[in-house]
This record gives structure tokens, C-alpha cells and sequence, in this order.
């Protein structure tokens, strides 16, 4: 059974940068063809793609956070992370990391973190 785990701080200054970690247990991170996924949730936006690290280390980021947004991973730790820079309360959210697998030409998600809330205020 492969788990998900989301951690990182709650509370985030405006301007400053948001960084999460997904720590995967029961299947390993670099196996293929696995997309390591971030999501994000909020009441305004509904659910929001942040991007992916596929299997190989490529990524892949949404067009609208592209330019805030870095996805790593470390492979000793089985860990991919995500950091979202300059943000404003626009991304407050909850945040998910998924496990992604190809179908029919998308993705589908079969496993899921329980996700952590992230607010960005002073």
C-alpha cells in the first residue's frame, strides 16, 4: 500500500516562500511511470494543478504557477517537495500531494496524501 504524507509549515508571511514536503513510503519514488503530483484546494479556486515530477525527474509545472513554482525530490529520503515563491493570500490553500499514473492520455491519481492546510498572512 503506498502512502503519502504532506509537512511543512502551516503559516506563511506574504512575499516569502512556501515549502512542502511529501515523504512516500510503501513504493519508491523513482519507479516507473509514476507522476508525483501537487494539488491545491481552496473555496475560491476549487482544485488547482501545481505541477509534477515524473519517475525520471523531469517536471512539469502548471502555465499560471510556472514562474513561482519548483518541485524537487530526494531520492534518499523516497521525499518530493514542492516550493512556491513570493506568495500573496491568493495561495492560501490546502495542499495534496498525489501519486499520478498515465490513462488515456491524462493522468489519474490512485493515491493521495491527507493533505495540510497552508495560510499566507502577516
Amino acid at each position: 500500500q503506498v502512502r503519502l504524507q504532506e509537512s511543512g509549515p502551516g503559516l506563511v508571511k506574504p512575499s516569502q516562500t512556501l515549502s512542502l514536503t511529501c515523504t512516500v513510503s510503501g513504493g519508491s519514488i523513482t519507479a516507473s511511470y509514476f507522476y508525483w503530483t501537487w494539488i491545491r484546494q481552496s473555496p475560491e479556486k476549487g482544485l488547482e494543478w501545481i505541477g509534477y515530477m515524473e519517475y525520471s525527474g523531469r517536471v512539469y509545472y502548471s502555465p499560471s504557477l510556472k514562474s513561482r513554482t519548483s518541485i524537487s525530490r530526494d531520492t534518499s529520503k523516497n521525499q518530493f517537495s514542492l516550493q512556491l515563491t513570493s506568495v500573496t493570500p491568493e495561495d492560501t490553500a490546502m495542499y495534496f500531494c498525489a501519486r499520478g499514473l498515465s490513462d488515456l492520455g491524462g493522468l489519474r491519481y490512485d493515491f493521495w496524501g491527507t493533505g495540510t492546510p497552508v495560510t499566507v498572512s502577516s
